[in-house]
């Protein structure tokens, strides 16, 4: 970094983070966390506690008149046995709600995973910092939106002006619960994963709990939700249930409900959007598990369950969205707050002719603009579940 400013070392410290339910004080620095404690202490396998502390949707938010901005951190990445080494995650500057630059931290901690065993290696590193320089002058919103696919520890925030953190600007909280693709799977960056495209045009601040392989309608991450202020609350259900093999339909109705209860507990009044699944064929009349299929190379996913198995209560996401429209359906009558929209309108048939998934599961960038598009549009016209004019309860 060039040498010719003066630089102000500024300590991260919560106030400056927006999107996070917790924040854990490490050696290194601070780790940002979208599960509480009493959630990760109840968490059950390696693959949440990983998807947790990625930070997808979590921001650095400040006013400053800066020309400049570096920040030092310590990235954990993930790679897979056998697979090529993914991209360092990429760290998107906005400014004033514009996306101006990006960088990327090089190097940290790599935890490599065997598809085969489950077993991990942890490969220590150093951190690094990423940089941002030529910023206008003047006085400006700035936004570090953190990688969506790797753990950071948080160190320091440099800057050749002071910082302060923004105010809030009174814009409506917009909780979100979801899978992988929530959690921002093949999205080109942070700020352009579905929910932080369509919390832009919806004009609201995004809380997401979308959790790559772990939206599977625990009971910890429900109460994390009841316990969490928000005006808005979508829940997107179906493929990880379906792509576990985790239940049968016998159990995954009084789930739901159980779900959406606990939920309630927090927020009785608040707008609450359930989801189902996007297209996805692999898994439209074929049960799980999923299982990657490396033939030709290219990683993909295959879904190896029976489709005969359907009769006896296994689940398809055909089924799933059948459910959840009759579960909606039965409990919006005495919660006239509660609205279901089916998957397949943001992302469907004709989407997937023109926009395939590259793996089979997961869309690509123009994939989540797509979702973004048709979410706004939907959720937040002015007679959508999320209309300004309705009314709620920020709860919690």
């Amino acid at each position: 970094m060039s040498t010719e400013h003066a630089w102000i070392t500024t300590p991260v410290t919560a106030d400056l983070l927006r999107g996070a339910l917790d924040v854990e004080h490490t050696k290194h620095g601070l780790l940002p966390h979208r599960l509480p404690p009493a959630a990760r202490r109840q968490i059950p396998d390696d693959q949440l506690t990983m998807a947790e502390a990625q930070p997808s949707g979590v921001r650095l938010v400040f006013r400053t008149r800066a020309t400049a901005v570096a920040l030092d951190a310590l990235p954990t990445k993930r790679a897979y046995k056998g697979l090529p080494t993914p991209p360092d995650g990429t760290y998107d500057l906005l400014v004033d709600g514009r996306l101006t630059d990006q960088a990327v931290i090089a190097g940290g901690t790599v935890r490599t995973i065997d598809f085969a065993t489950q077993s991990v290696e942890v490969h220590e590193g150093p951190p690094g910092t990423a940089r941002f320089v030529e910023l206008a002058p003047g006085d400006k919103t700035v936004e570090i939106w953190l990688p969506h696919t790797e753990g950071v520890e948080l160190i320091a925030l440099r800057t050749d002006a002071p910082v302060e953190p923004a105010p809030e600007h009174g814009r409506r909280v917009w909780l979100h619960h979801g899978s992988s693709i929530s959690h921002g799977s093949n999205a080109a960056s942070p700020s352009t994963t579905w929910p932080a495209l369509a919390a832009a045009r919806g004009g609201v601040e995004l809380v997401n709990l979308g959790f790559g392989g772990g939206a599977l309608l625990d009971p910890f991450t429900a109460r994390a939700l009841r316990d969490t202020p928000a005006d808005l609350i979508s829940l997107k259900i179906g493929i990880n249930v379906v792509n576990t093999d985790l239940m049968r339909l016998r159990a995954f109705g009084p789930a739901v409900h159980g779900f959406l209860d606990t939920i309630r507990e927090g927020h009785p009044t608040t707008p609450l959007l359930v989801v189902s699944s996007v297209l996805c064929p692999v898994h439209e009349d074929t049960p799980g598990p999923l299982a990657p299929d490396f033939d030709g190379g290219v990683p993909r996913f295959k879904a190896t369950g029976d489709p005969a198995d359907v009769a006896a209560g296994r689940l398809t996401l055909r089924v799933i969205r059948d459910a959840l429209a009759r579960i909606v359906a039965q409990r919006s009558g005495d919660d006239p707050h509660l609205h279901h929209l089916d998957g397949r309108e943001l992302y469907g048939e004709a989407d997937y002719a023109e926009l395939p998934l590259p793996d089979e599961v997961h869309p690509d960038a123009a994939g989540h603009r797509r979702i973004a598009e048709n979410f706004a549009r939907v959720a937040f016209a002015a007679d959508g579940p999320f209309a300004a004019v309705r009314t709620g309860g920020r709860g919690a």
